[in-house]
């Protein structure tokens, strides 16, 4: 099915609770390794229960993947409609994507990985908004050449090579471990830069 274009803040508690418990259950097993009635015993309730909820696991993937994808599209458009300068674009730019990533470990592994299990209408939805992402990053890349900031690259590669380094921060990271998100977006924008930057001296 294809979700709505905005997903309502009115989600009710069980709604959420169901949330929670699947993209535990994703993330330990799989999309295609999680049934419903695995959510269901999750949930510690009757499987047809569950459909009064939702009216499949893609509603909990499509919502999922939606959502985050919105947010993040939302976050680098805010980042490019207001000038900065490249090096402080990009800054922001990872800061938003590390936040959105870390802010629920378990939303942010099954996003990153499990939207080739989309419906076919879901999933050309959902590489749309990527590709209009990876756009958004390059934009910044054209940005900090032009005004001579940054080296002239195959930007399609540095993209795809500096979202591929802030996906990674979703097989690691953990709430409880030795560095906060912005720390690590810190250290991530500062790798990134080190090939980047042109060196002026």
């Amino acid at each position: 099915m294809l979700v709505s274009e905005k997903i309502s803040p009115k989600t009710s508690a069980r709604k959420a609770q169901i949330m929670d418990v699947s993209l535990e259950m994703m993330r330990r097993l799989g999309y295609q390794g999680t049934s419903m009635r695995d959510i269901a015993s999750g949930m510690k309730m009757e499987a047809a229960s569950l459909y009064n909820h939702i009216s499949g696991k893609e509603d909990i993937l499509a919502e999922t993947c939606f959502r985050m994808a919105e947010r993040l599209l939302t976050g680098l458009a805010d980042v490019n409609d207001i000038y900065f300068n490249p090096v402080e674009k990009l800054s922001l730019a990872v800061k938003n994507h590390v936040n959105i990533l870390t802010e629920n470990t378990h939303a942010g592994w099954v996003f990153v990985h499990e939207w080739r299990h989309l419906s076919d209408e879901n999933r050309s939805r959902f590489v749309a908004m990527r590709d209009a992402y990876e756009k958004g990053f390059n934009t910044i890349l054209k940005q900090g050449e032009d005004e001579g900031v940054f080296q002239d690259v195959n930007n399609k590669f540095a993209v795809l090579t500096i979202l591929a380094s802030l996906n990674w921060v979703v097989e690691w990271y953990k709430p409880q471990g030795g560095m906060t998100p912005e720390q690590i977006a810190d250290k991530l924008t500062e790798f990134i830069l080190s090939g980047l930057k042109k060196d002026n001296n």
